[in-house]
């Protein structure tokens, strides 16, 4: 007896629900016939045998989500097999196990513990708490072998997490019995790195660590565009959805007319948990999901609508994939919350940096060259001062303005790596040449990795600096929670009206972007005027402190 399995039904149709079973057990078919009605997201279909034989057994029911290669039938006398392609053979072999094995993944995490119980005198380190929101990071180098014995607060790992490279010490002691880790792999918080002998096991807050980690991440500014979504996973209910998002809103039981409104509404399928029968999704449980997103997400704060899956690159020609660094993933995540929770303007301007040009140079020499974004720096932390709301974070939560009495000012380096963010503190008290020294200071650890987390929070403001790279304006985005950034372009000499003649002057094209919620047009036209006065007469100010 062979089994009849569902076959291929079109690009990117993965499955489909059982409208109508057109055959009964002991009915004769002959290759092309039609066998089920399906309905997939926008279709309902017919589909036809791939082989003649005798109907043993209907293994599936009207109302049944189908996968592509899931088997359907059972052929008695049948002149082909009728397994069809290997393709949707291996479909099945994927899907059917991660299907089973979701589930009971949250009892995984639970494994390490009763293991680090396990022989006398042998118990596992788990890597410890790296940092606020940290969850994971790569294994860029591992720093011990087996046989060394460790002690307390040793350094045994570096981690790269998503903007930097950190030393993990050891928070026990004991001698290295294995490494259950290699140089390049991802490791979670709380995750079993080594097993060491005559030493007590990491701290036991790292499980919790573990699993409570989707829901930190509703909280910090990557999660912007995702924060809506965690606190959705409901009371048992949601544990079952759960295993609907890895496959990307492919394997969602839900009918054209629902996936029509869900699309309407810019509503992620692949989170709404399903109250019909084997989790299908309603019209009712989408408007449920809606509202409850409009009830638990920060006011103001952006929807995140899932993005389509993508084509097939490979018909076109060769493709080659590689995966995100650390860094691109997260600037992808907190870029993404930025845009969408965030309504921006833009306003331009140009400023003569003519005379601040000759300032510059008179102050660098052959030892140490100053450039200009350390004096636009200097000006920014004044006129953050002057105008106090640019210096302010929106938290809509409370409905509350968070106004900041310092002034730390982040600055863009373009590194290897994608972009980083190091932040000068109290940038109102330094001098232009200590800024330059500090600013030269941290791009240059950056570059090289060795810029810590530290340095890259507590930002008020940003700046963003192409100049050295080219072009003539561009729109940053606002680095939240920040309210603010300003984008510096190349400058170039151009033919200005001045006292009735036109001179060569030096322009430089600045671009300031802020969040129209805390900021009204005027004051920002105000804000990039007053910068671009203060530049143009650096004599004014008092630059050396």
């Amino acid at each position: 007896m062979a089994e009849l399995k569902l076959p291929e039904l079109g690009e990117n149709i993965t499955q489909g629900t059982v409208t109508k079973i057109l055959v009964n057990a002991g009915d004769p078919i002959k290759k092309g016939q039609n066998i089920l009605e399906l309905e997939t997201d926008k279709a309902v279909l017919e589909v036809p045998s791939n082989a003649d034989g005798v109907v043993g057994e209907v293994l599936i029911k009207s109302g049944a989500v189908v996968k592509v290669g899931q088997p359907i039938f059972k052929l008695t006398d049948s002149s082909t097999t009728a397994s069809t392609p290997t393709p949707t053979e291996t479909k099945i072999i994927q899907s059917k196990p991660e299907a089973k094995s979701e589930p009971k993944a949250p009892a995984e995490p639970a494994k390490p513990v009763p293991a680090a119980s396990g022989p006398v005198g042998i118990s596992e380190m788990k890597l410890p708490t790296l940092g606020e929101n940290i969850e994971k990071g790569t294994v860029t180098k591992i720093l011990v072998k087996v046989g060394d014995t460790l002690k307390k607060g040793q350094n045994i790992l570096e981690i790269e997490t998503d903007k930097a490279v950190l030393e993990v010490p050891s928070a026990s002691e004991g001698v290295i019995k294995e490494i259950l880790i290699k140089a390049g792999a991802v490791v979670k918080i709380g995750q079993p790195v080594f097993k060491i002998e005559g030493g007590a096991s990491a701290p036991s807050p790292a499980p919790a660590a573990q699993t409570t980690a989707p829901a930190a991440k509703a909280t910090p500014a990557p999660g912007g565009a995702s924060s809506p979504v965690e606190p959705v996973k409901r009371p048992s209910a949601a544990v079952t959805t759960v295993t609907f998002s890895p496959v990307a809103g492919k394997d969602i039981p839900a009918a054209p007319s629902v996936r029509l409104l869900a699309r309407e509404l810019g509503i992620d399928l692949s989170k709404v948990p399903g109250s019909g029968r084997g989790g299908r999704i309603s019209n009712d449980d989408v408007k449920a999901y809606c509202k409850m997103l409009n009830t638990t997400r920060p006011a103001g704060g952006g929807m995140a609508v899932a993005s389509p899956p993508l084509p097939n690159f490979t018909k076109w020609g060769n493709v080659r994939r590689e995966a995100m660094s650390n860094v691109r993933k997260k600037t992808a995540e907190h870029l993404s919350n930025a845009w969408t929770s965030i309504p921006h303007v833009t306003q331009f301007d140009k400023v003569d940096i003519t005379e601040l040009e000759k300032l510059r140079k008179s102050l660098s020499d052959t030892d140490k060259k100053i450039s200009v974004t350390p004096f636009i720096i200097k000006v920014l932390a004044l006129g953050l001062k002057k105008f106090p709301q640019f210096n302010s974070s929106i938290d809509m939560t409370t409905q509350e303005i968070v106004f900041k009495d310092y002034i730390n000012i982040g600055v863009a380096v373009d590194t290897d790596r994608g972009l980083l963010v190091p932040v000068l503190k109290n940038v109102d008290k330094m001098s232009v040449l200590q800024i330059n020294d500090e600013l030269t200071a941290m791009a240059q650890r950056a570059r090289l990795r060795k810029i810590t987390i530290e340095e890259m929070q507590g930002g008020c403001f940003t700046l963003s600096n192409l100049g050295g790279i080219g072009g003539t304006c561009f729109t940053p985005i606002v680095n939240w929670p920040e309210v603010a950034i300003l984008g510096v372009s190349r400058g170039s000499m151009e033919q200005v009206y001045v006292d009735g003649n036109f001179v060569p002057r030096l322009m430089l094209p600045l671009s300031l972007s802020y969040d129209h919620r805390m900021i009204d047009g005027a004051d920002g036209a105000r804000f990039i005027r007053w910068v671009c006065e203060a530049m143009q007469h650096p004599s004014l100010l008092d630059l050396n402190k």
